[in-house]
């Protein structure tokens, strides 16, 4: 990506960002001149293909606690001196049907999925509205709509999101915050393809197969939903929209 400094000086968090989406986020931030935060579990590894995002700062820890959540955005502020946007991407996609979820499960993906963003968006409202200014962009997932049959706690923490999402829009617009979400398709990432090959027993060319149920031929990548991140911290006047990036039409049967 070339460098256009867009974001010159200003300051990200985004977490879930040592692979993956966040890790497009954080590169394509960073590369239009923002001092990304670089946010991953401890035992978080390197990307497959060794392009793990770095930023200025890096700090690893479990957001399903609530105490990390909130030094989280603490540090942020006083290493960096500001925070200008949040990016809340961190998420749990174990999978489980009704019959099947415990509530321990249940309760850590809720913790994750919809808790840490509200704990995180609590702490980073409080720097951005004595600036009157700032920008949280939330991860979703097109699941939110319905969801597949063992991603029923993924899903519903989803859609809790994204009602979190404008409720905080409506909420902080007097205050100069904007608040979006991105809801992504089937988006091809190194966790993905654990999940296809292993979890879900499809082998090393799942893909293949994969690609031919897609109009385009492919899947997205973590580079197509950081472009719409970067659109969305750009929009200034748009708040509380919820953008489906997804290539399937609506009411199509969807298998992810």
């Amino acid at each position: 990506m070339a460098n256009d400094n867009r974001l010159s000086g200003q300051v990200a968090l985004i977490t879930g960002s040592t692979q993956g989406i966040g890790a497009g986020i954080a590169k394509s931030f960073s590369a239009a001149g923002a001092r990304v935060v670089i946010h991953g579990l401890p035992q978080g590894t390197a990307s497959a293909n060794n392009q793990r995002a770095t930023g200025e700062l890096e700090i690893l820890g479990d957001v399903a606690d609530v105490d990390f959540c909130r030094r989280l955005v603490r540090q942020v502020v006083e290493e960096l001196g500001r925070l200008d946007i949040l990016v809340n991407n961190a998420a749990s996609t174990q999978r489980s049907t009704i019959e099947e979820n415990p509530v321990e499960l249940w309760d850590r993906i809720m913790a994750i999925n919809l808790r840490a963003p509200f704990i995180l968006c609590q702490e980073a409202v409080r720097h951005m509205k004595a600036r009157r200014t700032g920008c949280i962009i939330n991860i979703g997932s097109v699941n939110a709509y319905v969801g597949q049959v063992n991603l029923m706690a993924y899903s519903v923490s989803k859609g809790g999101l994204m009602t979190l999402t404008k409720n905080l829009a409506n909420a902080l617009a007097p205050d100069g915050i904007r608040v979006n979400q991105i809801n992504p398709g089937w988006t091809l990432t190194e966790g993905e393809h654990q999940v296809q090959s292993v979890t879900e027993g499809k082998g090393e060319n799942w893909l293949s197969d994969a690609v031919k149920t897609q109009p385009f031929g492919r899947l997205l990548s973590p580079e197509d939903i950081a472009s719409a991140a970067l659109f969305l911290v750009g929009a200034s006047l748009i708040t509380g929209a919820v953008l489906d990036y997804d290539q399937v039409l609506a009411g199509a049967p969807r298998k992810l």
